[in-house]
């Protein structure tokens, strides 16, 4: 069984890899899309997007980073995974699966799957592109306006070349709305040879096993819910060995929070210190109530010393104790 990390666009960045990573039951990270006009990309964008490219295009734990490509033109798109292998890039994904309008509006993502033939081609020329060792995979969705092309889409990339493929069981217009639709998923798996990944509402290990059930899988992507349950791939593991696991506690939540805070603080602007905080407190509190509450706490404040108060006082401790918690 492989557990992945999902892309997810201004929430898992190279940071929050580097703590889920740590945390361990994490297999692949992907990295965010890496957005190809029509443009060379110098080298300094592909190791802003994936500093892990000056590590061996690994996590400082050991976990294995891909780079993801999202765009429409075939020859950017293989030229630039050229330039992101000659970065250091060990393994290129490709975006088929972002619904986001603005990438949508500009030949990117999910509207690339009203045509396979599109899909295919963009698959083919960035395997054509690179060395051979690299792995070229790709992550879809059932379809853009329904989900009637999931199996010309899968087919597609699979034509193309693609060594594995990740499948949200959503459509484009279905956006994240439950439920996610498993069963084709279960369908793509059974019509192509290549590594299927299932990706979609996997949010406990009940979820991932019925999930298992469903599309029998034995690869599963996990975006909002790794944030919700930073130790969900630990909970998978230590159910499928048949071996005891006390799930993270709040306490190891805030400390784990705190080193994201240290961690990240000097990179944004005062008027925005604490912001990724909140923003992953707005995952978190789908599985643990005391976040909520921290959220209600911080969500005004500004300062360091305010916001270090505020961590010092969900733990009892003084905001230097936080790390050891």
């Amino acid at each position: 069984m492989k557990i992945y990390q999902a892309p997810m666009e201004g929430v898992i960045d190279h940071h929050v890899r580097e703590l889920l990573s740590a945390i361990g039951g994490i297999d692949v990270c992907v990295t965010e899309f890496v957005r190809v006009t029509h443009t060379k990309l110098p080298r300094k964008v592909f190791t802003r997007f994936c500093p892990e490219l000056e590590q061996g295009a690994a996590t400082p734990s050991g976990t294995p980073v891909k780079l993801q490509l999202l765009g429409g033109n075939p020859e950017s798109m293989a030229c630039n995974a050229a330039r992101a292998v000659e970065a250091g890039a060990r393994a290129i994904d490709l975006n088929f699966g972002c619904p986001a309008k603005s990438v949508n509006n500009s030949d990117g993502g999910a509207c690339l799957l009203q045509s396979p033939s599109r899909v295919e081609g963009i698959v083919a020329a960035v395997r054509k592109a690179v060395p051979v060792d690299v792995p070229v995979s790709a992550k879809i969705r059932l379809g853009y306006e329904d989900r009637r092309s999931y199996l010309d889409n899968a087919r597609a990339a699979e034509a193309g070349g693609a060594s594995e493929l990740a499948v949200h069981a959503r459509s484009k217009v279905d956006g994240y709305r439950p439920p996610a639709y498993w069963e084709y998923i279960g369908e793509i798996r059974q019509h192509i040879d290549i590594p299927v990944i299932a990706n979609g509402d996997l949010w406990t290990v009940q979820d991932f096993l019925r999930c298992r059930d469903v599309t029998g899988c034995n690869a599963f992507m996990f975006g909002r819910s790794l944030l919700a349950r930073p130790d969900i791939g630990l909970q998978i593991r230590a159910y499928c060995s048949n071996q005891p696991y006390e799930p993270m506690s709040w306490s190891k939540i805030v400390a784990l929070l705190y080193r994201y805070y240290e961690t990240t603080r000097s990179d944004y602007p005062g008027k925005y210190l604490g912001n990724r905080i909140k923003q992953w407190l707005a995952y978190l509190k789908l599985s643990y109530p005391q976040a909520a509450h921290f959220f209600e706490e911080i969500k005004r404040l500004r300062e360091p010393e305010l916001l270090e108060q505020a961590f010092a006082r969900q733990l009892g401790n003084s905001p230097r104790e936080i790390e050891a918690a």
